[in-house]
């Protein structure tokens, strides 16, 4: 099945541990972090994501950051 179909298996998630129990998400993770936003260039929302909530605003965090940093484009028309 193909990483795009609901039916498959989940994506992996960009929420990492360390080994101190800190949980964070790198905003230089761009590949990863591409994988959260639709095709469009929003961010995907939880029932999409998996993730929770705390995790999922550190994911919007993140790529707002990679945005900012231009390591992810604001829109779809560089993607």
């Amino acid at each position: 099945m193909s990483e795009d179909n609901q039916y498959g298996s989940p994506r992996p998630k960009p929420v990492v541990t360390s080994s101190n129990g800190i949980t964070y998400v790198n905003y230089r993770d761009s590949d990863m972090l591409r994988r959260i936003l639709t095709p469009n260039g929003k961010i995907q929302g939880r029932k999409r994501t998996g993730l929770d909530a705390r995790q999922q605003r550190m994911v919007a965090q993140a790529i707002k950051r990679a945005r900012h940093m231009a390591l992810l484009p604001f829109t779809s028309a560089t993607m």
